[in-house]
């Protein structure tokens, strides 16, 4: 049986609740894996040796030894590590957190998990549907590589993936196509629609990369490099 565990660091257990919310598939995951470690649904101190799949939830905190250790740690000991959520995935919120106001502050007392660790997934979302948390699992148990392959890809780009992102490589090289993809995913209703153009509320952005997840026209320019 497949080894999984859920970890987490600094994140709101949105992530779990979604997890939680597949209701009826949740029975089905948990019977299909050996759950050998979580703060939440189990009782077990320190994360096993040799995990098949770690699930990490949340951002990491530069400044706190403890979490460090424990990405780390997820790291060593995960054959697959995923990054669960936009806070482990792209940093989310959690950028806007500045750490240490003493007579040195740190102003970058938050990054995501992706640019702290190599990782091989990243499931976007805050927090990520129910349904892509089962599929992605599945797909893994189940080792296919071409439903992941989107996943993989966004686990290299760290904090890239926000709606800073989406004006630069998109909205700024006139490669929109005014499809409305980035505004529905939008959770805080930050990118609105104008004229078949995408607008982005920067003062409500949350960093999130949903819209950047969901824009056909984000890694364009990478494919036609490729082409080439």
């Amino acid at each position: 049986m497949v080894k999984v565990a859920h970890v987490q660091l600094s994140s709101c257990c949105g992530c779990l609740v979604s997890l939680a919310d597949t209701y009826e598939q949740l029975l089905d995951v948990l019977g299909a894996i050996d759950l050998v470690y979580s703060q939440t649904l189990a009782d077990v101190r320190e994360i096993p040796d040799d995990v098949d799949i770690v699930l990490l939830e949340g951002s990491v905190c530069l400044s706190d030894h403890h979490a460090m250790e424990v990405a780390l740690e997820s790291r060593k000991k995960g054959k697959i590590l995923v990054a669960l959520g936009a806070c482990a995935a792209s940093g989310n919120i959690t950028r806007f957190s500045k750490g240490n106001q003493m007579s040195k502050p740190v102003h970058d007392s938050f990054a995501p998990l992706t640019e702290v660790v190599k990782c091989d997934l990243a499931i976007p979302g805050c927090p990520p549907s129910p349904e892509s948390i089962v599929a992605v699992v599945l797909a893994a148990l189940n080792g296919d590589m071409e439903y992941l392959e989107p996943y993989a890809e966004l686990a290299k780009y760290g904090s890239e993936a926000c709606g800073c992102d989406l004006i630069v490589k998109v909205i700024n090289k006139s490669l929109c196509m005014g499809c409305g993809s980035c505004a529905a995913a939008c959770p805080t209703r930050a990118v609105s629609m104008d004229a078949g153009r995408p607008l982005v509320d920067k003062e409500i952005c949350i960093k999130c990369g949903a819209c950047s997840v969901q824009c056909p026209r984000i890694r364009f320019p990478e494919l036609i490099e490729k082409i080439e």
